[in-house]
């Protein structure tokens, strides 16, 4: 696991200065950083067990990586997605050594990350979030409210579970109906609100103010108990709510982000302006929607031209 601290010794290990790096210039979230500090700890065991060199760190060769991986592979039966995860966090760990001078050429440069098929992200009809928002119960309390604005969020602004939970209530501007959300890397980015949710929020927050007990009065969304959301409480409540409306395998958070994205596109919505409104750092990321949007081209086609 990362360890988190300033870089202020002199002979700093080379995984520790990396990991320092992540955490306070790149400011990755902590998940993150742990990931990459996991990935690191497993790749040095393996060059320990195996019994080659690990220092100098030019002492690392392609033929040790390509061993490292095949094991992943073929014994430990990790998935391409796993593996080229790991390949990024070489590539990544060695090209800053190469950057702070530690390291003249990279073991990583003919290592070739496996080929896998890419999965089209899972959404939410239009008619079936319809129905969800127009047709289905919440209950008459603070929590059935609470709830609703969870899935609202969700699906009309696209948020992710991580800025959900941590939105306080001085960052939601009602006049403007907006609010600001603190995404990955620290990055802040503003949202709309419709003019039906900015009002509910408003009356939630008086709501909550009113009621007596110690209600969290920081943080926008509270559970039963009148404290801040945690990711289980959020991904048990999307669960129950979109069980009732769909069948789609995956009922998580990030579904109902993916279907903001895809009916923005599927309905015209210039893609950079959907790269920003998702807080995505390039378009590569948000041009996976647009699959979608041929996919459904492809399904009009079929079913109205007669030679289809």
């Amino acid at each position: 696991m990362a360890t988190f601290f300033m870089p202020d010794a002199l002979h700093i290990s080379p995984v520790q200065s990396f990991i320092n790096y992540l955490s306070f210039e790149k400011r990755y979230s902590p998940h993150t950083v742990i990931a990459y500090s996991k990935d690191l700890e497993q790749f040095f065991e393996f060059l320990k067990k195996k019994e080659y060199p690990v220092s100098p760190l030019a002492d690392i060769t392609t033929d040790y990586i390509r061993s490292w991986l095949a094991g992943l592979m073929k014994e430990e039966k990790c998935t391409g997605k796993t593996v080229n995860r790991k390949i990024s966090t070489l590539k990544a760990f060695f090209k800053y050594h190469l950057r702070t001078g530690s390291l003249q050429t990279s073991p990583m440069t003919t290592i070739i990350s496996p080929k896998i098929t890419k999965r089209l992200p899972v959404f939410i009809e239009p008619r079936h979030t319809e129905t969800l928002f127009n047709h289905v119960a919440f209950k008459d309390s603070l929590e059935g409210r609470t709830e609703r604005l969870i899935l609202e969020l969700l699906y009309t602004t696209g948020m992710r579970l991580s800025e959900l939970i941590h939105i306080r209530e001085n960052q939601v501007d009602i006049p403007q109906r907006r609010l600001k959300v603190l995404g990955k890397g620290n990055k802040e980015r503003v949202l709309p609100l419709s003019g039906d949710i900015a009002t509910r929020i408003e009356a939630y927050i008086k709501e909550k103010h009113a009621l007596p007990g110690s209600f969290d009065k920081e943080y926008l969304l509270v559970n039963g108990k009148g404290k801040k959301l945690y990711p289980k409480y959020v991904y048990l409540v999307v669960k129950k709510y979109l069980t009732q409306v769909t069948t789609v395998s995956k009922k998580s958070p990030h579904v109902l982000r993916h279907t903001f994205a895809t009916h923005l596109t599927n309905r015209g919505a210039d893609l950079n302006a959907v790269k920003e409104l998702l807080g995505h750092s390039s378009l590569a990321a948000t041009q996976i929607y647009t699959h979608n949007t041929i996919e459904k081209l492809k399904e009009v086609y079929r079913k109205a031209h007669p030679k289809a």
